[in-house]
């Protein structure tokens, strides 16, 4: 709860710093005398319940839909020593990490991956695919089950939540503002149809696209440096060297991860992707990876 309300009051003061920076630079004003009239207020109003919404939305359903889009099976009663092993690690990672105990799930898929999602750090899900458990020994499953926990502990989802929330209200926002401008230039001052124009409507999509890429790349930024911490919290929790021989199985065996889009970026597999593309991968390179807990002192 203390979380969410947090959510709720960061977007809140967002939204208050903006219109007071909007205020502070007179870009109203600025719009106005040149013929260009929008109500930047409300606009931004209007940005921020629509992108913060969204936003809030997804993370409130991301326990439902994990289970639904990958078929895991949250474990009530264990059906094997696996399963048994499974509730005991999470369960005293989980007391380390001072959390409440998530509800732990297997999925069936052949690559090695896992993940943890929930809005609440203290009721979210852990679940681990088939193949993890088949190819990696338990020592190295212990450290990917700690990299898990260390995302619910720091609160990673409701971190990439919100981040997504603001950006998607800039991209709603300032689309709208170049839409607004543009239609304006095109109308030569005619303002009859001012923001209804065909100029404004094509303006207004395009720009959504060019803003919702560089915002991609924000948030995949965000995401690479949230892996980090979660390698070294894994490694806290379980041992650098178990964390280590995780990361090294898994690119060992590398194969393109399976986890449906929404959930890819809250899996332990990474990608090799180089390049300019580097700038869209929501985990680092997994030789990166390891050489920062190599290095780690």
């Amino acid at each position: 709860m203390r979380r969410l309300l947090l959510f709720l009051a960061t977007n809140i003061a967002v939204m208050v710093v903006i219109s007071f920076v909007l205020k502070v630079l007179g870009l109203e004003t600025a719009l106005y005398q040149r013929g260009v009239h929008i109500d930047l207020m409300n606009l931004l109003a209007a940005a921020g319940v629509i992108g913060m919404t969204g936003s809030f939305i997804s993370l409130a359903m991301s326990k439902f839909l994990a289970k639904i889009s990958t078929g895991a099976r949250v474990i009530e009663q264990p059906a094997n020593a696996a399963e048994a092993w499974l509730l005991q690690t999470v369960s005293h990672h989980a007391r380390a990490a001072g959390i409440g105990m998530p509800e732990v799930a297997v999925y069936d898929s052949p690559d090695i991956n896992a993940f943890a999602t929930g809005m609440d750090r203290d009721h979210a899900l852990v679940a681990v695919s088939t193949g993890l458990l088949r190819q990696m020994d338990q020592a190295e499953a212990e450290a990917v089950l700690g990299h898990e926990i260390t995302h619910v502990s720091n609160g990673d989802m409701v971190t990439m939540a919100l981040i997504q929330g603001v950006l998607n209200t800039f991209v709603f926002f300032l689309s709208r503002v170049v839409g607004f401008i543009v239609d304006q230039a095109l109308s030569r001052g005619d303002n009859r149809n001012y923001g209804y124009g065909p100029g404004y409507w094509l303006t207004v999509m395009v720009a959504q696209l060019v803003f919702g890429i560089l915002a991609s790349i924000i948030v995949m930024w965000f995401s690479r440096q949230r892996e980090f911490r979660a390698d070294a919290g894994g490694a806290r929790l379980a041992g650098r060297d178990k964390m280590i021989a995780a990361l090294e199985r898994l690119q060992a065996a590398y194969e393109p991860p399976r986890l449906p889009q929404q959930l890819a970026a809250f899996g332990i597999s990474g990608g090799r992707d180089g390049g300019f593309m580097r700038l869209f991968m929501s985990h680092p390179p997994l030789e990166e990876r390891i050489a920062a807990l190599r290095n780690a002192a």
